[in-house]
């Protein structure tokens, strides 16, 4: 709009040095198109130019889905709208649908329980209808919890890395949906580290778990909806992903000018969801991260050293600064740039750069007992390498191969929608 008001004011001005108005005529031009511009950008300067899929849902093309349906409702407090509205609210409230259950995930419907807490199923004190754990003694719904539904829906903001539950928790959900058959919607959100960092050793088969259920690599790229679209390969449930509106992958998530709701208690902040990769993948091996995924270090390091060394890495978006923590070394991260940071990648030149300069160990996983560390990286040869000090570039080099193949592999499960629009 600027550029055609500024051309047409060129034009016009040019049209007034012959005309006896002409001058007249472009000055309140001008002043028009800038009062316009600014009339513009207050009304819209607010407004989230994503619709997620929760909104979508609800609108003409696709509320048939729903409409007179009873609704089990797979959800927490990031089950918000484009506007921070809770879509539990707005189902409540929408006319020939009922809503009789509801599965929350790790952490709770209220997302504020502790990390590896199990939590009891209970009635919902204000919409009195059943909250069903899968976090408790089942993670699968089972027959008697979807008896009298008839159609899942799944609305819950993943952050991007395989391990993170509550995308193993979508899959568990679309299992059960295909034993009992039952339909099963999933309302399309971002991934919160974009659609394009895809990166980490690909989860081999023996190294599945709770925090590993497919073979992904520890980013993926992938939308909740398109994540449910690679799950269904091998599922076969009746799947509906309901794609969001305005939304195209090379988006960093401040620019969909959607809310960000904290997704669970060590996850506050976006600077936490960049980080939770970069700093928290090395369980069991005295590499460690303090401050919600904000640091990282271990007993014996020096931390002038170790940033150091990870500055002259070079990794693309993060800036390390040397901090201990008690009587640990480490560094804090400063990402200045979110759509250039790899936070997989850099987790690996973390460990590996801890591993090479203190004196660690990796937990050896054994048959029928596989260690967390090998579950978060799903595999256990990242474990050998970094025991035999191997420089990160070279870890990232033996696992390429298998990452390039999964790439070609998720072409297959992108919706299409989301491409970057051309100019």
């Amino acid at each position: 709009m600027y550029r055609i008001t500024m051309s047409l004011c060129k034009n016009l001005s040019k049209y007034g040095q012959r005309q006896k108005f002409g001058h007249t005529l472009f000055v309140l031009l001008t002043a028009c198109s800038f009062l316009f511009i600014l009339l513009i950008s207050n009304v819209f300067s607010s407004e989230p130019s994503v619709l997620l899929g929760n909104e979508v849902l609800l609108q003409e093309d696709y509320f048939h889905l729903i409409e007179g349906k009873k609704v089990g409702l797979i959800t927490n407090q990031t089950g918000v709208d484009s506007k921070g509205v809770s879509f539990i609210d707005k189902i409540l409230s929408t006319h020939r649908v009922k809503l009789i259950a509801l599965f929350a995930p790790e952490h709770g419907l209220d997302g504020k329980t502790r990390a590896g807490t199990q939590l009891s199923s209970s009635i919902h004190p204000l919409y009195d209808i059943p909250v069903y754990s899968l976090y408790g003694n089942t993670r699968i719904p089972t027959e008697e919890m979807v008896f009298s539904v008839e159609v899942l829906i799944f609305d819950i903001q993943d952050i991007g890395a395989r391990t993170y539950t509550y995308m193993s928790t979508l899959q568990y959900c679309m299992l059960a949906a295909a034993k009992y058959h039952k339909p099963i919607i999933v309302l399309d959100r971002p991934n919160l580290l974009g659609g394009i960092i895809v990166e980490g050793p690909v989860l081999e088969d023996n190294f599945k778990s709770f925090v590993g259920v497919d073979n992904l690599p520890l980013a993926h790229g992938m939308t909740v909806g398109e994540l449910a679209q690679f799950y269904n390969r091998k599922i076969s449930a009746d799947l509906t992903v309901i794609p969001m509106k305005g939304y195209h992958r090379e988006m960093t998530f401040p620019e969909t000018g959607l809310p960000f709701v904290q997704t669970s208690p060590n996850i506050p902040d976006l600077n936490s969801v960049y980080g939770y990769m970069a700093t928290g993948m090395g369980e069991g091996t005295g590499v460690f991260q303090r401050e919600q995924f904000k640091w990282v270090g271990g007993k014996g390091l020096h931390s002038y050293q170790y940033a150091e060394i990870l500055n002259k890495a070079e990794l693309p978006g993060v800036w390390y600064i040397p901090e201990d923590r008690d009587t640990a070394g480490g560094v804090c991260l400063d990402i200045y740039d979110p759509s250039l940071f790899n936070p997989a990648k850099s987790g690996i030149y973390a460990l590996a750069y801890a591993f090479m300069l203190g004196d660690f160990q990796v937990p050896r996983s054994t048959p029928g007992n596989i260690v967390m560390f090998d579950k978060i990286m799903g595999t256990d040869k990242i474990g050998f390498l970094l025991e035999e000090k191997t420089p990160p570039e070279l870890i990232v080099e033996y696992y390429t191969p298998e990452l390039e193949r999964f790439k070609e592999e998720r072409k297959n499960y992108l919706i299409p929608s989301y491409q970057p629009p051309c100019f």
